[in-house]
């Protein structure tokens, strides 16, 4: 067994691939403490330039899901299906799909994460209900997928600890967009979750952590190889974020979006989005239903108050609202060419509705509306995009990062299709 991380680190700088001896005294060391972050932050460098082979990362991903607790829900008397987004601006699709596909009777144990950057994080969003909390212990999360069958929660801290220190450490050493680490990362903890099946939503396009198809697609398959190794059943969808999923960007304004379609309403993209994902996951664990006969019964907004009221939020209860609302214009009359998804979603972080660090505080009624999407028509001087504030010192910045975002034309815009591709 290896004893010299400095060996480790040479054989990975020098593109040789590590041995599974090496692989876990290294993930195992810096869990414990025994590999410095100095070391640690050399290696993932080294990966970001060297990659790692299927069998190499295979492994990673097992000594890091091994770091901490694996969940068995195999009680709860569902299948178990789970979905995972790489994120997003106004990616709000969890909140309709986890109580969508739980009412279709699977049990749904999505842990959530929080917003990061132009991207919006499910448990920010939640928070904007009054009283809910993300916080459920395991006893909790089976009784709720046993009696709701959907739970939307933030992970323990025993859940893959390796790879919560690993992600603080790539997080300031720009090492966050290495595939392997990346893939590594998220599968470790959904196969920790418990989960016998899941679908991955990747996205690609202006807004996506990922903007290039054919890296999107390179981490779709290499995610979907990690689920075979480990036993869980597996498929991956790229979808469309060239512009912002639906009209809401922001938490509570996003809230309101996905109620807009649990009752039977909301925009095309994000209803659209959502019965893919969701026919993916009923169909990975054997349940013959129609998730948009579901969805159109209203059985679906049951099951999210049922869900919100579980974990201690009241669904009838008003959600925030902000004191401010400015109008961005468009700059000319014809139709709206391209509405740039980064560019929003930068605009709604810089409203308050994200954060630069983890630990940063978000406001739950900042962010953007939407009144206009690509292949619109526009009249100069009406309101393209509307921005919620309650802090007028960050408009100047949020409409800083707008300056660009509009493209107003006399053609309309090439039709780019909401589901890119299938990996499975």
């Amino acid at each position: 067994m290896a004893t010299d991380v400095l060996e480790v680190l040479r054989a990975k700088r020098d593109g040789r691939a590590l041995t599974d001896e090496q692989i876990r005294f290294v993930l195992d060391g810096f869990t414990a403490g025994t590999v410095a972050d100095e070391q640690m932050a050399a290696l993932c460098m080294a990966i970001v330039f060297q990659g790692m082979s299927p069998h190499e990362l295979s492994t990673w991903t097992r000594v890091m899901l091994e770091s901490g607790t694996r969940l068995d829900l195999g009680d709860v008397g569902r299948p178990t299906v789970d979905k995972h987004s790489t994120g997003g601006v106004g990616d709000k699709v969890s909140l309709v799909l986890v109580p969508l596909v739980a009412a279709c009777g699977a049990a749904v144990p999505q842990l959530a994460g929080r917003g990061l950057g132009h991207t919006g994080g499910t448990l920010d969003k939640l928070e904007a209900i009054p009283g809910w909390s993300p916080h459920l212990d395991l006893a909790d999360l089976r009784e709720a997928l046993a009696t709701v069958g959907g739970v939307i929660c933030g992970a323990g801290d025993d859940l893959a600890p390796a790879d919560r220190r690993l992600y603080a450490l790539r997080d300031v050493t720009a090492t966050v967009e290495a595939i392997p680490l990346i893939a590594s990362s998220i599968m470790s903890k959904k196969i920790a979750s418990g989960t016998s099946a899941l679908v991955l939503d990747v996205k690609v396009g202006a807004g996506a952590f990922l903007p290039e198809v054919d890296r999107g697609r390179e981490l779709a398959e290499t995610m979907v190889g990690l689920g075979r190794d480990h036993g869980v059943r597996t498929v991956a969808l790229l979808t469309d974020m060239d512009a912002p999923l639906g009209r809401a960007c922001g938490n509570a304004l996003e809230v309101t979006e996905s109620l807009e379609v649990l009752q039977g309403g909301g925009p095309d993209d994000l209803r659209t989005v959502t019965l893919a994902l969701a026919e993916e996951m009923l169909a990975l664990v054997g349940l013959d239903a129609d998730p948009a006969e579901v969805l159109a019964s209203g059985r679906a907004l049951d099951t999210f108050d049922a869900m919100v009221r579980r974990q201690g939020g009241d669904p009838d209860a008003p959600l925030p609202t902000s004191s401010e609302v400015v109008e961005v214009p468009a700059p000319a009359t014809g139709t709206l060419r391209r509405l740039d998804a980064r560019a929003v979603g930068e605009a709604a972080w810089r409203l308050g509705a994200g954060r630069a660090r983890k630990e940063h505080p978000v406001s739950a009624s900042a962010g953007v509306v939407c009144r206009a999407k690509p292949g619109d028509a526009v009249t100069e001087g009406d309101a393209v995009l509307e921005l919620h504030l309650d802090d007028p010192d960050r408009l100047e910045g949020a409409l800083a990062a707008l300056e660009t975002a509009i493209e107003v034309g006399d053609a309309p815009p090439t039709p780019r299709p909401l589901v890119l591709d299938r990996i499975a």
